[in-house]
Order: structure tokens, then sequence, then C-alpha cells
């Protein structure tokens, strides 16, 4: 991934903070036949591994199955991003030259991803992904709420994964390298036009990264 250093992530947190918030990855990985993209939720544990490992499951029926057990992967997380045009810079009104640019943040996970069919443990993060899309909701579903014979049915047509992190890359290209008040005005822009959340519209910005006093 080509990054400039402006827009380079590179703080653990910062990364580990990412991922959490834009959990569904696309993995990568590489078989016989070419190139495999699989779209799943990912979930990072911090033991395992000194950067963590991601956990998550598959369908029996994948052809990811069917190959070796441990591979070299790259596990994709797509953050927030967004069009951002030229008419919201104080700039098109003093002299026009302003073009439109796409923000976005995502962060790069390589490593080696392993098989896992084992019951118990596919069992315990299929609870686990669970708890983590259900707890905001004022009375979350459980896999206790499901009858435990359904549940076994329903995890033997899964294979559980696990990726093994060995290097991390992140990218937020938000106009913070910009003036402030072109950072402000596309925050304004995101929230009034395009009906962002104005935590989404602040990292989108490059607000988050200001520390301009006014």
């Amino acid at each position: 991934m080509h990054r400039p250093a402006p827009f380079r992530l590179e703080d653990g947190d910062a990364l580990a903070q990412a991922m959490a918030r834009a959990p569904f990855a696309t993995l990568i990985t590489q078989d016989a036949d070419g190139w495999l993209a699989d779209h799943l939720p990912l979930l990072r544990e911090c033991e395992g591994a000194p950067l963590g490992v991601l956990r998550g499951h598959i369908a029996r029926a994948n052809p990811l199955v069917a190959g070796a057990t441990t591979r070299p992967a790259l596990a994709i997380f797509h953050g927030p991003q967004a069009y951002i045009t030229p008419s919201w810079y104080p700039a098109k009104q003093e002299h026009g030259r302003v073009v439109p640019t796409w923000n976005y943040q995502v962060v790069h996970a390589h490593g080696t991803l392993r098989l896992i069919d084992d019951p118990g443990w596919l069992r315990q993060v299929v609870a686990a992904l669970s708890e983590r899309f259900e707890r905001d909701r004022h009375t979350p579903w459980s896999i206790d709420d499901a009858p435990e014979a359904y549940i076994d049915g329903m995890c033997r047509g899964l294979v559980g994964i696990e990726l093994r992190i060995e290097r991390l890359e992140g990218q937020r290209k938000a106009s913070q390298h910009k003036p402030y008040a072109e950072r402000a005005a596309i925050q304004r822009g995101l929230v009034e036009e395009r009906g962002l959340d104005e935590a989404t519209a602040r990292c989108l910005s490059g607000m988050e990264e200001s520390d301009e006093r006014h």
C-alpha cells in the first residue's frame, strides 16, 4: 500500500481502534487456482502474538477450506470513506484552483492464516462475535437463547480461522495536511450534505489531528 508520510497510521492503539470500529474485513489468500477474497467479520484478540490475532469463521463449503491449513494472508479493514467535493473549499471562492478527492481510512493486517476445525473453539468464536455485535442492543441476543443442538448443528457447517498478525499498515487520508478552515468546511459538508455523524465527519475531515485553538 502506498502510504505518503502525512497519511500514515502507525500508532498501535490507533490501528487497533480502527480495526475494532470497522471489523467487517476482506480476507485475501491465494491457492493453486489464483487469488481468493472472502468478506467476513474478524475480531482481534491481544493474546497469541505481539500484534494480536484475528479470529472468525467461514462456511465449510468455502474453497478456502480445501487448501493448505496454514498460508500467508492479508486482512483489509475498510474504515469510513467519502467523496470530498471542492465546492466545500474556501479556496474555490478565492481562486478556483481546487479539485475533488476521496478521503478514507484503511488498515492492512498481514500474517499467517490457519484453519481450525475444533467444535469447542468455534463455539467460543461464534459466541464472541455475537456478543460483540449484540452488546449495544437493549436486549442482546446470545447463542444460549437458541437450542444447544441447533447451535451445534450450525457450527458443524463452519470452520474457524485465525490470522496471526505479523505486520500492520494503516492509512488515514483525511485532509489532515490542509489548512484548518478547509478541514472545518469539509467536516460541515460531510455532516450537512452527506448526513454523516459528527465523529465520522471529524475522522474524515482531519479535524481529529487538529491542535489549533480558535
